[in-house]
């Protein structure tokens, strides 16, 4: 067969289409592209036959190995979303995920971007765990923000407290702020210390997870703040409470310290004559922790 003239960007844009394109239920490639063409002739299109397959099934190869491996990787980002919902439908949750966004990076790190967005629009495949699981993947997504973002050189308290009202501070990158529907940060740690006891015991991990979801503890519906941050490459999660929260929140969005400072306790229950000795504590505490930095030159002038 004579394969036709195809420029090199059009190739790329045809084999991607293929080779990203959902597999069957029978993990096999889809008869039929999404245009109505036959994947028979759209293989030949670019890719010749050999002695032992043909044009089809070689292509067949490349787009059964693509959905492995970012399924493969969105599972290992979201270990504990997998158990909490179970097997067969975190894996139809992952294949409507990434039909719906998929990789548009050179690392694979980024695939589990837009999932929490995603399944609060979605909320039919989490059934009735949707907000623990939803909570459950803004956690695991903190994980790996907070993992390898940036760091920046922290401010000392001392440097700290020269600062007046109108100072504008900034928080490390990869400090993340997570507000959650139930306190599903200690479960999220359980879970993946359990993970990690199973993969070494067994040496070799193999996919032996249960198809339903896993029984758990029960959780009460109790709003809850947290905070993702890393020491020394490991990351660690840290409840905070509300007031805390917002003025952290605040400090990132560029708010004046003393406005971020009154933006946290604006609805806060807590007597005023408490409030110097709080914010106290938690500039030592974020201070001692390395959370607290200047802010970025360029994000100055923009504001």
């Amino acid at each position: 067969m004579n394969l036709q003239p195809m420029s090199l960007a059009d190739l790329q844009r045809e084999m991607a289409a293929a080779v990203m394109m959902p597999l069957t239920a029978d993990e096999d490639m889809r008869a039929q592209a999404p245009d109505g063409r036959a994947m028979s002739e759209v293989a030949a299109s670019f890719i010749a036959p050999n002695s032992r397959l043909t044009a089809f099934e070689r292509l067949e190869i490349y787009n059964r190995q693509y959905w492995y491996r970012v399924m493969g990787a969105l599972a290992e980002d979201f270990p504990a979303l997998r158990t909490v919902l179970g097997r067969s439908r975190f894996e139809a949750l992952s294949i409507a995920y990434l039909t719906a966004h998929p990789s548009r990076s050179f690392s694979l790190r980024n695939l589990g971007s837009e999932l929490s967005a995603w399944l609060a629009d979605n909320p039919h495949f989490t059934g009735r765990r949707h907000l623990l699981a939803l909570d459950v993947a803004r956690i695991e997504w903190a994980f790996v923000e907070a993992f390898d973002s940036a760091e920046r050189t922290p401010l000392t308290l001392d440097q700290i407290a020269t600062l007046d009202a109108d100072s504008r501070l900034a928080l490390q990158p990869h400090v993340q702020l997570i507000c959650l529907n139930y306190p599903a940060d200690d479960l999220v740690l359980a879970l993946h210390d359990g993970e990690k006891r199973q993969a070494s015991e067994a040496g070799v991990k193999h996919d032996d997870s249960p198809e339903a979801p896993a029984r758990l503890p029960k959780l009460r519906r109790r709003p809850t703040w947290v905070a993702a941050h890393r020491v020394d490459l490991a990351v660690y999660y840290r409840r905070l409470q509300p007031e805390e929260f917002v003025t952290l929140t605040s400090i990132r969005e560029g708010q004046p310290l003393a406005e971020a400072i009154q933006s946290g306790f604006a609805d806060s229950r807590i007597p005023a004559a408490r409030w110097p000795q709080l914010v106290r504590e938690w500039f030592a505490t974020w201070a001692e922790l390395g959370w607290i930095c200047a802010p970025d030159l360029d994000a100055l002038i923009k504001t």
